[in-house]
């Protein structure tokens, strides 16, 4: 029987955090990409053992890693996202808060995709259709929660929307604290835990289309249900761009009016 692209997700993404998992605590190469910004040989090791699968699986779609760049036919409607290790300053700190996330969109939509907790061993996944996680070969239905108030708010550049749009500027509304607790993950395992009922939203600045980092969270919360647009509101992928994925209605309408009223122009 041909392996759907859910279990190539899977797949991909369980063979990934096993490499993130082994390596963790060895002495790691960096290679930098930006002032402020690098890999490390985990992120390499790990991106390569994900394009094994995916190019053996499906030889025939376009591959954007990371690390690698894009690869495949331009033409090609199939495009797989893929983000070896999400949190890498957070890795090579030695801290085990980290996600590798596989995603697969089919023209404008993503219909499958994966994101993995190496330390965890927990598997976020969805096949479009509805969100699960698989931990110890069994699948639980994700089910998105404001019950915790807790907001993930991705502080780290770059902010193309500044100065109309900085996610810090909520840390300062009194209504923030009255009604939400800020955590700052530095990793988009957030955007998994908003599906499964663990955050009650997740904030971010940046361009959410075809972005690795974010493609496969999307996707998760899309399909467990949870309320997700751009940082005004707007539909995903539109406008000023950004991303704020809510549990529910309520949490997103009060974290919009409150990413409105403190904007420059409102101030």
């Amino acid at each position: 029987m041909p392996i759907t692209d859910e279990e190539v997700a899977l797949t991909a993404a369980r063979s990934e955090a096993a490499v993130v998992r082994a390596m963790y605590g060895a002495p790691l190469e960096r290679f930098a990409k930006t002032a402020t910004d690098f890999a490390t040989s985990a992120d390499i090791d790990a991106e390569s053992a994900i394009l094994d699968i995916i190019r053996a699986a499906r030889p025939d779609d376009v591959v954007t890693g990371e690390e690698s760049g894009r690869t495949g036919s331009a033409g090609a409607e199939r495009m797989w996202l893929v983000d070896p290790l999400c949190g890498t300053l957070n890795y090579a700190a030695r801290t085990m808060l980290v996600a590798v996330n596989v995603a697969l969109r089919v023209g404008r939509d993503l219909t499958v995709a994966a994101s993995a907790d190496p330390f965890a061993d927990e598997v976020f996944w969805t096949d479009g259709d509805r969100a699960h996680v698989r931990r110890d070969g069994v699948d639980e239905e994700l089910v998105p929660s404001s019950e915790s108030r807790l907001v993930d708010l991705n502080l780290d550049p770059p902010f193309p929307n500044e100065p109309g749009f900085r996610a810090v500027r909520l840390l300062a509304d009194p209504r923030f604290a009255e009604r939400f607790q800020p955590r700052v993950l530095s990793t988009t395992l957030a955007l998994a835990w908003v599906a499964a009922g663990r955050r009650a939203a997740y904030v971010t600045d940046g361009h959410p289309r075809d972005n690795v980092h974010f493609a496969a969270g999307i996707a998760l919360c899309q399909a467990a249900g949870c309320v997700v647009t751009g940082i005004h509101g707007q539909p995903l992928y539109t406008g000023a761009g950004g991303l704020v994925a809510a549990a529910d209605h309520e949490t997103h309408a009060a974290l919009l009016e409150m990413i409105g009223d403190r904007s420059p122009a409102a101030l």
